[in-house]
């Protein structure tokens, strides 16, 4: 960091005297915005701060804040040159943003909700500094998307490429294997690509390095592209070579010491050489000059700009107060839909079915899927005269509000807490979520269906985007979870049992309606 931005209490009370009257109006206003949406918003930024704390996947997070301060620390001395306005149509963007908020509560989706506070606080700027002062941050505004614990959703597709990749890798080298999914058989023992085994973590951090890095040390577009997408590919590609080395060290020294091995190397050397590597291959290309700034304030006051977007140095506490209305609005919304619940039965039941007759629920190995904040469950099992059996579990929930999620994490057929591991995604059957789960060499094949109003989907995000619509428009009503599941050790036969239970119950989505008592 440059010595003339370390500053001593005095200095920094000097330089803050130095500043022209706009610009003190304008960071105290600033600063006053996003207390008002920190205290307000204050469980969203809770939560992602626990995330970056307790999540190794996000633990890279913790140092964006200081990574933030110092791009305005750099773009400073000629940021102050510009004159910061009150723009009324950043209005726009922070409904935007306040909105998908909104969409996030009326569903529970956090993903939404965090990406919502975040653009708020990012609007807040052009609203209470002006496009200029914006276009002089536009990085920094950018790069604060980095704040959102994003990349779950990436994880059973990295799952299944490290699983790829690997597997090619170990026949390469002569080892005999086999690949079902994310497991891998081999010589030494049966390998998973698990959850942590995906490379998420690194992947995500080296993408916020990828962007920063692309930023700071570039000027040519084509060049910041590559190196981003240098980091997207080489994680990736690194990610499967580590899982390699782990079972190919197996087969020599053991399983448990391979393990353990790989733990040192993932944590501390070998993706730490990957950076080195790919830090060392773009530094002859760096075209930035090492003494240039970051932003041209003479080019940024020569832009022309629509009147509408260029703002005034009228309405500062107009606009401040128009941010707190749109507060207002959100929190009021909110809070009313959230309250709205459907009303239940007194029981439920799981019905005869054609051609199939209750049998006593003993799996092979214990299976039960949860379903956090349902007002009623039902598991049980059928079995037809041919021997083939199927286990139904059913969830009715009043709502879906934070805690009662019937998508979220950790939800349906596969638990964290239990030894269960997802395999693979199974055969697609209508529009159910199919996936094949393992554990302790017993396999089941799991269809998952959420049924709201109308809609009947297999997709969490169909499930989320079907309830953001009632509570928009104030409507209470239900949703089922159904899943239907068969212990295998083929997974072609457990989707057939399945698939003929499916058809005896006939149309699914008003079966799920008698079942639930909800017609």
């Amino acid at each position: 960091m440059r010595p003339d931005l370390v500053m001593a209490p005095a200095a920094a009370r000097a330089r803050w005297s130095s500043l022209s009257p706009q610009w003190r109006a304008g960071i105290m206003r600033l600063a006053l915005a996003w207390a008002l949406l920190l205290a307000v918003f204050w469980s969203d930024w809770r939560a992602m701060a626990g995330q970056w704390w307790d999540s190794s996947t996000y633990n890279h997070v913790l140092l964006v804040p200081a990574i933030l301060a110092w791009l305005v620390a750099q773009r400073w001395p000629d940021l102050v040159r510009l004159e910061p306005r009150t723009a009324m149509a950043a209005l726009i963007p922070a409904g935007s943003a306040g909105f998908l908020w909104l969409l996030g509560s009326f569903s529970g989706l956090d993903l939404a909700k965090q990406a919502g506070v975040v653009g708020l606080a990012m609007a807040a700027v052009p609203l209470l500094l002006g496009a200029r002062v914006t276009l002089g941050l536009l990085f920094p505004l950018a790069y604060m998307v980095f704040l959102v614990p994003f990349g779950d959703i990436m994880v059973p597709s990295l799952q299944m490429i490290t699983a790829e990749i690997t597997v090619w890798l170990v026949h390469l080298s002569g080892i005999a294997a086999q690949i079902d999914g994310v497991l891998i058989d081999t010589p030494a023992g049966l390998f998973e690509v698990a959850e942590a085994c995906s490379g998420v973590k690194f992947l995500i951090a080296m993408i916020a390095f990828g962007v920063l890095a692309a930023n700071v040390c570039f000027v040519s577009w084509s060049r910041r592209l590559l190196l981003v997408a240098a980091c997207v590919v080489v994680p990736v590609l690194a990610n499967g070579v580590r899982a390699w080395g782990t079972i190919f060290a197996a087969q020599h020294v053991g399983i448990e010491k391979a393990a353990g091995i790989d733990h040192i190397i993932y944590g501390w050397i070998f993706f730490a050489l990957v950076l080195a590597i790919i830090i060392a291959g773009a530094w002859r290309f760096f075209d930035r000059p090492a003494d240039a700034s970051p932003i041209d304030p003479d080019a940024i006051r020569a832009v022309k700009l629509p009147r509408w977007l260029e703002g005034s140095n009228r309405g500062p506490i107009a606009a401040l107060l128009a941010l707190v209305a749109l507060v207002a609005v959100l929190q009021a919304w909110s809070y009313g839909a959230n309250r709205l619940e459907a009303p239940m039965p007194d029981q439920i039941d799981l019905p005869e079915v054609p051609g199939w007759h209750r049998v006593d629920y003993t799996p092979s190995a214990w299976w039960e899927p949860r379903a956090t904040g349902a007002d009623h469950r039902l598991l049980g099992r059928y079995a037809d005269g041919k021997g083939h059996q199927v286990d139904v579990f059913l969830a009715l929930y009043a709502t879906q509000t934070e805690g009662r999620e019937a998508g979220g994490f950790g939800e349906g057929a596969l638990r964290p807490d239990t030894a269960w591991v997802w395999q693979a995604p199974g055969e697609p059957v209508d529009e159910a979520k199919s996936e094949r789960i393992f554990h302790d060499g017993v396999g089941r094949s799991a269809l998952t269906w959420f049924r709201t109003g109308e809609t009947l989907t297999g997709s969490n995000m169909r499930l989320k985007l079907a309830n953001m619509r009632d509570k928009l428009l104030l409507r209470a009503e239900p949703t089922t979870m159904l899943i239907l599941s068969a212990e295998t050790q083929r997974p072609a036969e457990g989707i057939a049992a399945v698939t003929r239970f499916r058809e005896a119950v006939g149309p699914l989505g008003p079966w799920m309606d008698r079942v639930s008592g909800i017609e």
